[in-house]
């Protein structure tokens, strides 16, 4: 975090203007905020500064949104806020695909870029300043909430700032049935608009990278029709 009160945003933007409105705006609401209008430059930023939170526009000079973000996620935790000028699932899906944790339509309206933003550094704020954080254990894989840590039967699982909070959450939560509108409102502060494919696309990354197959008795994470999704409850007492 930057010094005092204010949260260090690092716009990656090659659109002068708009990155100047956006730069405006956001520290006139206590964020500091620096640009990187070349994407040449962008994986090496990020990587040596750590910003609080990353906005990265995909149509960049030099290289493109997805790849930084998929060059940048085993060296920054950070969230990182996906902009696309194109309306279109594969974009949105491919940025998540890749690590992102929200994405935003172009043109974007800075309000609600600001409760984005808002929204995730709220959620990484209150795990840093918990006094406690909890351990939970569930049959061979063990969550650990202040390390953010993920280990499946003594192997470390990489998973990105956004599947390590959908994981918890659901685990959390055990034996309860979430819904999608809940998921998202807890992770990423808006209501399931019925076509939002985001939190389907993480559960089939999670299922992946736990062996959580469709067809396995076992499965930890199960999809009850037509409500929502389920964390198996075998696990034993939270530390």
């Amino acid at each position: 975090m930057a010094l005092g009160s204010q949260h260090s945003i690092l716009l990656i933007e090659d659109d002068h203007e708009l990155a100047s409105l956006t730069q405006d705006y956001l520290q006139k609401n206590n964020l500091l905020v620096k640009i990187e209008s070349d994407g040449g430059n962008a994986v090496r930023r990020i990587i040596d500064e750590q910003p609080d939170c990353v906005l990265l526009d995909i149509m960049l000079p030099n290289t493109d949104g997805f790849t930084i973000c998929k060059e940048v996620r085993k060296h920054y935790n950070g969230p990182i806020i996906m902009l696309t000028a194109r309306d279109e699932d594969i974009d949105q899906l491919l940025g998540l695909e890749l690590g992102a944790d929200d994405y935003i339509t172009k043109p974007v309206q800075p309000r609600l870029l600001l409760a984005r933003i808002h929204t995730l550094l709220r959620r990484i704020h209150s795990h840093n300043k918990a006094i406690q954080h909890s351990v939970l254990e569930f049959d061979g894989l063990t969550i650990n909430e202040g390390a953010r840590h993920v280990t499946l039967n003594n192997q470390v699982i990489e998973l990105s700032t956004a599947e390590f909070d959908l994981l918890f959450l659901l685990a959390k939560n055990a034996g309860s049935v979430l819904s999608r509108d809940e998921i998202l409102q807890h992770i990423r502060g808006i209501g399931y608009d019925g076509t939002d494919r985001s939190i389907d696309l993480r559960i089939s990354r999670l299922r992946k990278k736990l062996s959580d197959e469709e067809n396995n008795e076992q499965q930890r994470i199960k999809t009850v029709r037509s409500q929502g999704y389920l964390f198996a409850n075998t696990a034993s007492s939270p530390s």
